[in-house]
């Protein structure tokens, strides 16, 4: 028996709208597109590992599923920060551009200092300073845990 390897590669969000969704993450979120970007996808170099947007009606067809896109999504994306200074920052920078802030950042109840946006398909992303978690220079979890 052969368990599967413990690490992501890719995390394919399915968008309503692909122009509108790479308008947003490049127009608001500063990133820039791999320049193989295929027709049709999205591609955005991570640390790690790769982000893509694919059209949601085309992803459900590829996974087998009914895409009815009903309620919370039951999971968020989040980007460790080097400081409560960055945390704030980035949020008054995203608020600037007109990003939706659906919680503004605040002190958590686990020690560190967090916040959320959404993107136009109502993607939550957390932007988080967690004083437990250390990152290297390329923004890398190094010690989780302490």
């Amino acid at each position: 028996m052969i368990n599967p390897p413990q690490r992501i590669s890719f995390v394919t969000l399915g968008v309503s709208d692909l122009t509108a969704s790479k308008k947003f993450y490049t127009e608001k979120f500063g990133w820039h597109p791999l320049e193989n970007d295929s027709e049709g996808i999205v591609f955005f170099q991570m640390n790690g590992l790769i982000l893509s947007l694919f059209p949601d009606s085309e992803l459900a067809a590829d996974a087998g599923i009914i895409n009815n896109g009903a309620g919370f999504k039951r999971f968020t994306l989040a980007i460790n920060c080097y400081s409560e200074q960055e945390v704030n920052d980035i949020f008054s920078s995203l608020k600037e551009k007109g990003v939706e802030i659906v919680k503004p950042p605040e002190k958590a109840f686990w020690g560190g200092y967090s916040g959320y946006v959404k993107d136009n398909d109502n993607n939550l992303w957390e932007f988080a300073y967690n004083p437990f978690i250390a990152l290297d220079n390329s923004g890398n979890i190094t010690s989780p845990g302490g």
